[in-house]
This record gives C-alpha cells, structure tokens and sequence, in this order.
C-alpha cells in the first residue's frame, strides 16, 4: 500500500527550490510514497522541471494549487481565519480528507498547530497535541516533548505526552520498549514541585517504561529514550542548547582563523570537524512531530535545506506507514481505562 505525503511547498524560508527537490530526493528513498506538493501551481511546476530526475517520478507526483502562503509574520488566528485557501491550509485538508497519510511544512509554527489542531481534531483522550523532536546525544537521538506547544500542562496531559512519545519512538526507531524519563530539577525522587511529584506517580502506575526523573544534562548522555516535559521548560531546554551550539561554534572558527598557525592546524583537523559536526548536526534531526492530532503532521525548520528537510519527509512517511495516530488511540484509551 502507497504512502501518500502532501508538503506545504510554499512553507519555510527557501520554499520551491527546497521543499520540491527534498520531494523527489525523497521518491527515490521510498518506492512506496507518494507527493502532492500544495503551492502556487506554475511555480511547482517550473521548479518540478528544473529537477532532472522529474520525469522518472512524475506519475507520483501531484500538484494541488493555493492562491495564498501563510507568512512567518502572520499570526494564528489570522492564519487559521483569514487564509482558508493557503498551501498550509490545503496541505493539512488533504489529510483531513483522507488524500493524503501525512502533511509536512516548514512554515509558521504557530500557524500549523492551530490549524492542524482545527482541521484534524485531536484523538478522543487527548487534551492538547504535543511537539517531539529529536536531539543528538552521545550515543544516538533522544525525544523529548514537548517543545512549546502546551504550558502549564497538566500532570494527566504530561502522561498523556508520555504514551505518545513512546508509541512514536517504539515505532520509528524500532525500539521495543523505549525508556521514558521526566524532566526535573534533579533525579532524586523527593526533588520537584507538587505538578513533578503527581506526574511521576502516574508514571509509575502506567505500562510506560518508566525510569524516573531525569535532569537537563541526562538529555545528551543518550542513555533514555524519550524525555517529558511542559512545553514552557522543554521550549527553553531546546533554545538554550541551540545557543550553546552556536557559541560552540562561534569560538572554535574564530580559534582557528586567529592566525596562519591555527589556520593551518584547521586545515589537519578538516576530517575531525566534518566527522563532529556529521554527528551533532542538527538537520539530521530534523522533523518535529505534532503527536496527538487524528492524523499526521511534521513541522521541518523554517531553514531548512535540501537535505534537513528530506528528514521530516522521511519522518512524516514513518509515522504514516506505522499507523502512529491510530496506535496512539488504541494504547492511550486503554491507558485512561486503567486509570479509572
């Protein structure tokens, strides 16, 4: 059975010349898929055929027009009320629709939750959808959600994230039974306030590989799976790290640019830097999954390139093909059973 996948075209900061190509890179990944790219018809089209291996996936390619584009400027409610007939809008209705298994965009992130949240609905038990992304570690990719959807989320409504990170990572990293880990302020279990206490309670009287809390550098050792938080700590978890990355960075060029010795000991290191920055790279990880929803959708960096972009393709066609949204369904109602 085909997986069918519509990407906002328009969406991101590159729009055409990323997302179609990232499109037909990922047609030659998987035999199975299948793409409708939502956007303003002749400049898909153009660009479709700026692509040289077009012709060999055009009978898996559809176009859908949209007259409009939802900018990074524009807000939710203008988004969601004001441009019914923009490539996000009409992406996420495919889904809606049942023409489509998955949506992917680059664009407004605020924009495609709430009109993701709108179209699609959320599956029967869940309170609010949640953002997962994976972040590299020592030893491979941890998830943590969510990123900044929710605040002041609920100790039900962060077990709820718990059972929906779970059933994705089970699912798209073949990992039969993720461990699961609760941000805190330290791993001791008296630490916390009352919201950390009360959420890891319900942890524990779950199905959920449970290994209690977990504190902020436990998320690079790469020794847990799946990571909970409240959007408002996880947002700033994720920023915070981003920043660090970047002045990480920002130091090591200008160390090696100081003078003729260093530039030239940064031409020895090449290899070292290529192989480090291979693993830290962050578009590797790209595809932020928006879980809860009653179909799938994947958020991709607004600066996205052809590459980082074809990773939250590749992550959208995973959760399609592995049924994540009726899994999440399933395992969430017979949580809520339990907890009668």
């Amino acid at each position: 059975m085909s997986i069918r996948v519509s990407i906002d075209a328009s969406g991101g900061d590159f729009g055409f010349s990323v997302t179609i190509n990232a499109g037909i890179s990922a047609l030659k990944t998987y035999d199975d898929l299948l793409i409708n790219f939502v956007g303003d018809e002749a400049g898909i089209k153009n660009e479709l055929n700026k692509n040289s291996s077009y012709s060999n996936f055009a009978d898996r390619i559809d176009v859908t027009h949209a007259s409009e584009v939802i900018n990074m400027s524009d807000s939710p409610s203008v988004a969601l009320r004001h441009k019914k007939d923009s490539s996000m809008r009409i992406a996420i209705n495919l889904v809606k629709n049942g023409d489509a298994d998955a949506c992917v965009s680059a664009g407004n992130t605020g924009a495609l939750m709430s009109i993701a949240r709108f179209v699609l609905k959320t599956i029967e038990g869940v309170d609010r959808p949640a953002i997962m992304s994976a972040v590299p570690t020592l030893t491979g990719p941890t998830h943590v959600l969510d990123l900044g959807a929710n605040i002041d989320s609920r100790p039900s409504t962060l077990l709820q994230f718990a059972i929906m990170g779970s059933i994705a990572v089970q699912n798209t990293e073949n990992i039969e039974n993720p461990s699961v880990g609760l941000l805190n302020v330290g791993s001791e279990e008296l630490k916390g306030n009352e919201k950390s206490q009360e959420t890891s309670e319900l942890l524990k009287n779950s199905s959920l590989n449970y290994i209690g809390f977990v504190e902020g550098d436990d998320i690079y050792k790469g020794n847990i799976d799946v990571i909970v938080c409240d959007g408002f700590e996880g947002n700033i978890a994720l920023k915070a790290s981003e920043g660090v990355a970047k002045m990480f960075s920002y130091f090591i060029k200008k160390s090696f640019n100081k003078n003729l010795f260093t530039k030239l000991v940064a031409l020895i290191a090449q290899p070292v830097m290529r192989d480090f920055k291979s693993k830290v790279d962050p578009g590797k990880y790209n595809g932020a999954s928006l879980l809860g929803l009653k179909g799938v959708v994947v958020k991709s960096h607004g600066n996205a390139d052809i590459d980082s972009f074809l990773q939250a393709i590749k992550e959208a066609y995973l959760e399609a093909h592995a049924k994540i949204t009726d899994k999440i369904s399933t395992q969430l109602t017979r949580e809520l059973e339990e907890h009668k």
